[in-house]
């Protein structure tokens, strides 16, 4: 599990003020959004009320301050806000930024007017303010995230909900900004959807740890059998779901020494989330599949993708930093009928045992089963993807024109039946046919990321304001 999702968030703070306006405006503002984020459970780095002479920044001076403040809490601070409880001065906000480079998403929120107190006294101004603010974010190159309203207050629900929001943006954008990506083997020589390119993921901060499938082959058969981690993780494949009496013993001893070796150099080598070559050598060359190593290590929040997908691991790891649940990979795969806005996304699968409607069999592959010998395929997860809510996500390269590229939208999975086998999912999606045409149109994969719940809007900001990528929203 990534820090990241342990970690309390703790933000900077700013808060602005200007001299043609009370200052008291901001002293007050300052006092409310530390109590607000103390109640919400999140940390704050600002400086002392008396570092300043108004407890805000406004001049260079203060700025200076500020900066400083926050280089020597990099290591703390996940995200920036600011406040604006009167105008604010732009340059004050500006140079504390710019001067402080930290590299983290920036919230910009201003407060609103009273009807009744826009006096010399109490106006605030904070409307025409924060557009001053942005306006120099914009001219220093600094992206930052919009609240919901232009205005709102600081003890509002609508800035509540906006901090909860901006709290997995910050954690998507620096979550996958410093992603270590393991890709196990090589991909399957018929995929060659699963290309993708390496520099320009590292352009977004992501690297790619490769290692040959054969080392992690030959650490599970030098692995003890009768060692204390092999036999904890029998222990934990037979809790994992119903295995078929006519597996043999020597099937789930053989996918725990894979399980445990796997996750073994996934820690040694500080890995986030991986894409592993699950076919057809680990069948022939070890004896046994790859999907339950995977689905029990994305039930531990480190995400696995069949085929190397790199793509498609980017965006479960995406995915489950905004929301702290599993992910899985799945293909598009059937149409649902003539009901055009169901499909049917399958796989064999290595889904989370979590996203699946109990019961859930843990067996043998079923089409590699067909073709390679059912004997060399034990590690199944099959069943069928409980209702609900979910977010789809997909992440590309874009080759030809040097960009990371992706698309993210909303559905539900649906309980309605379907006869295949294997890991199924049904689902809903408006407008559908839209999203298909523009899949195939751009040259997108046929594999995608899930999770079972709504997050598109948090991870379309993080992924678009601060990595800048190409991203398509499907609406």
């Amino acid at each position: 599990m990534h820090a990241l999702l342990q970690d309390k968030p703790t933000f900077g703070l700013i808060v602005g003020t200007r001299g043609l306006f009370n200052s008291e405006l901001a002293r007050q503002g300052r006092g409310q959004l530390l109590k607000k984020l103390e109640m919400l459970g999140y940390d704050a780095v600002i400086l002392d009320e008396g570092d300043t002479p108004t407890g805000a920044i406004e001049t260079f001076e203060d700025a200076m301050k500020c900066a400083r403040l926050f280089r020597e809490n990099r290591d703390r601070i996940h995200g920036v806000i600011v406040a604006l409880p009167n105008f604010g001065d732009e340059l004050g906000v500006v140079n504390a930024l710019h001067q402080a480079k930290l590299k983290v998403p920036v919230m910009v929120q201003a407060s609103d007017d009273e009807l009744d107190r826009v006096d010399v006294k109490h106006r605030r101004d904070s409307f025409c303010g924060k557009l001053s603010v942005c306006n120099n974010l914009a001219q220093y190159g600094i992206p930052f995230t919009d609240t919901t309203f232009h205005t709102e207050a600081i003890g509002s629900d609508a800035f509540t909900n906006d901090i909860h929001a901006f709290v997995t943006v910050c954690r998507v954008a620096n979550g996958i900004k410093n992603a270590r990506i393991g890709a196990v083997g090589a991909r399957p020589a018929a995929f060659q959807t699963m290309r993708i390119s390496e520099k320009l993921l590292q352009k977004s901060g992501i690297t790619v740890v490769t290692v040959d499938l054969s080392e992690i082959i030959g650490s599970a058969n030098r692995m003890d059998r009768a060692s204390t981690a092999v036999k904890a993780r029998v222990r934990e494949i037979r809790e994992y779901g119903t295995i078929p009496a006519s597996i043999q013993e020597e099937k789930i001893l053989r996918q725990a020494r894979l399980s445990v070796a796997l996750e073994e150099w996934i820690a040694a080598n500080d890995i986030h989330a991986a894409g592993v070559q699950c076919w057809t050598s680990i069948q022939q060359n070890y004896g046994c599949g790859a999907c339950l190593t995977m689905s029990m290590l994305g039930e531990k929040l480190i995400p696995c993708g069949c085929e190397v997908d790199v793509g498609g691991v980017i965006a479960m790891y995406g995915l489950t930093l905004a929301t702290g649940q599993p992910a899985a990979l799945l293909d598009w795969n059937n149409n649902y009928g003539d009901d055009r806005d169901m499909c049917v996304n399958t796989h064999c699968s290595s889904y989370p045992k979590s996203f699946i409607a109990n019961p859930v069999e843990v067996s043998n592959l079923d089409v590699l089963g067909e073709s390679l010998g059912a004997e060399s395929c034990f590690g199944a997860v099959k069943g069928k993807v409980r209702a609900g809510d979910m977010t789809f996500f997909r992440a590309s390269t874009d080759d030809a024109n040097g960009k990371v590229r992706a698309y993210i939208g909303e559905g539900v999975f649906t309980d309605d039946p379907f006869g295949m086998s294997g890991g199924i999912a049904v689902c809903r999606i408006r407008n559908l046919q839209k999203l298909m045409k523009f899949m195939c149109k751009k040259g997108f994969e046929h594999h995608v990321a899930m999770v079972r719940t709504h997050c598109a809007a948090a991870v379309a900001e993080a992924v678009s304001t601060y990595l800048e990528w190409d991203l398509y929203v499907h609406e």
